[in-house]
């Protein structure tokens, strides 16, 4: 029997990276799995790979009325969430003299706003015992210049399971951050301009010598998605090949 088996996940922005990555190791362990994307083709290519266990709904998390019918779909077709990965967010790169209005609401609008209500609205559908992951990184305690607006999404996003550990403890929900570290996804080159260039310049600061995988980060996200991690809550799960502690 897997570890998720019988459970029912959500996974926002599942449609490549480390969304598809760790729906991919859900499945694999048992869970049925929604999983949002903005793009529709995109969406239905992942959901064709990953097979009946999955679900697509097209959605944007910075738009509360995606997220009603993202939640009214999951209810009509399963009725619960066991687990929820608040995955979905975005980043771009910009110093201080550069900072505009646009990119500082649209990385506040899915890194912040987004994943306040893409939680907030999970909530009736989840019972006693369920997690609640939120994708954290490990640049929240950073300070890489360019990354000002971004990395204080994610430093946010650090005090949320803290504040929600706290407000949700009656109702035996565990909130935990999964940060990874530098991660070879289709995003990360696509600030490089399609080449490795910013993964690289991240990844020469690893300790381990290099960039992490998606499915390093599903891994962790198993775990914290789990009973392997019943005790777990609060807390901040660096996936960063040790950047964040050397």
């Amino acid at each position: 029997m897997g570890k998720l088996t019988g459970k029912v996940a959500l996974i926002t922005g599942g449609s490549e990276g480390i969304g598809f990555a760790t729906a991919k190791e859900f499945i694999s362990e048992g869970a049925f799995v929604f999983i949002t994307g903005r793009r529709q083709s995109v969406l239905d290519e992942a959901v064709k790979k990953l097979g009946p266990n999955s679900f697509g709904v097209q959605a944007d998390a910075a738009k509360l009325d995606d997220l009603d019918k993202l939640y009214a779909e999951i209810k009509k077709q399963k009725g619960k969430l066991d687990v929820v990965f608040a995955n979905a967010g975005i980043y771009s790169g910009a110093p201080l003299s550069q900072i505009t209005e646009e990119h500082f609401d649209s990385i506040y609008g899915v890194n912040v706003k987004g994943l306040v209500f893409t939680v907030q609205k999970a909530l009736p559908l989840m019972s006693k015992g369920g997690s609640i992951i939120l994708n954290g990184s490990v640049v929240a305690g950073k300070g890489f210049p360019g990354f000002s607006v971004y990395s204080s999404t994610k430093a946010a996003v650090r005090n949320f399971a803290r504040g929600w550990t706290s407000d949700l403890k009656e109702l035996g929900i565990r909130v935990n951050v999964v940060s990874p570290g530098p991660i070879d996804t289709p995003g990360i080159h696509t600030m490089g301009g399609g080449s490795s260039a910013v993964l690289d310049s991240f990844a020469s600061a690893v300790p381990l010598g290099r960039a992490g995988q998606p499915e390093e980060i599903a891994k962790a996200a198993l775990f914290l998605a789990s009973d392997d991690s019943s005790f777990v809550a609060g807390h901040d799960l660096l996936v960063d090949g040790g950047i964040a502690a050397i």
